[in-house]
């Protein structure tokens, strides 16, 4: 038990190389009939592959109904694993972007052949670790954050019309969480033309305790970051994933609700 929190939930606890610990949770929410997240942890098998391409993990929110939501989050998790697998450009930086424009193009494919599901699209952010080196990419309103002792930090912004209201000061950030026109998107893989991803500028130098957290707006929208620093630091990542569900269940769970958590380990 938890502060009091059953931790009873299926928490996927992944088999992670030494020198991460990882831990992922996904459910449905109070409200939803489907879930339309999806989500992957991913390592080479190989041990010199692993050393050039790193760890790989990626968190993807959908839209467009019950089947269209589910396909573009599903094509977007895996066709990013697989372009950085495949067609790695030993920088992980420029490989996600590739990987990116690739499933956006992969979702608009499968829309046009599926006119049932014109609309779908969905959120991504994907990072990677090579060594203690950290590298992302982002579209979309799904979150990074790196927890660092007592401190959070966002590493992404969000792709939304109350993520620009908040950057031309007409909003502020403490009142963007609970907008009601907070989930309106401004890009979103498989939505428009074309869609750059949010980058990293350089690589982030991690620290051994340091967690990164990936989740949802069905996380974050009902759960505060200072609540996910403070259960982050005094839990492992497993129990961290099953104790922040849960907050956002127990307040409702208005939307699909998946994190994935890492946490930099000793490499021994």
């Amino acid at each position: 038990m938890l502060g009091g929190i059953l931790l009873d939930m299926a928490v996927d606890r992944k088999t992670a190389r030494p020198g991460m610990e990882v831990a992922n949770l996904t459910d449905i929410g109070r409200v939803r009939r489907n879930n339309e997240d999806s989500y992957l942890y991913w390592e080479p098998e190989e041990e010199e592959e692993f050393r050039r391409k790193g760890r790989l993990a990626v968190i993807a929110d959908g839209m467009g109904g019950y089947e269209g939501g589910q396909e573009a989050s599903r094509i977007a998790v895996e066709t990013v694993r697989e372009v950085y697998d495949k067609r790695f450009q030993n920088n992980p930086q420029a490989t996600l972007v590739e990987a990116f424009a690739v499933a956006h193009e992969r979702i608009r494919g499968y829309a046009e052949e599926h006119p049932s599901l014109h609309g779908m699209g969905t959120t991504c952010t994907a990072l990677v670790t090579v060594g203690r080196r950290l590298y992302f990419a982002h579209v979309g309103d799904s979150r990074l954050y790196l927890v660092r002792g007592d401190e959070i930090s966002r590493l992404t912004r969000d792709h939304s019309y109350v993520g620009r209201l908040v950057e031309s000061g007409i909003v502020r950030s403490e009142d963007a969480e609970t907008h009601p026109q907070r989930h309106i998107l401004t890009a979103a893989l498989g939505s428009g033309t074309e869609t750059a991803a949010d980058v990293s500028q350089d690589a982030v130098d991690l620290q051994e305790g340091d967690t990164l957290v990936l989740c949802t707006d069905g996380l974050w929208g009902v759960v505060g970051e200072q609540e996910v620093a403070a259960t982050v630091k005094a839990n492992t990542p497993a129990d961290s994933c099953a104790a922040i569900v849960r907050m956002a269940l127990q307040r409702g769970g208005p939307d699909n609700i998946t994190v994935q958590i890492l946490r930099v380990t000793s490499p021994d």
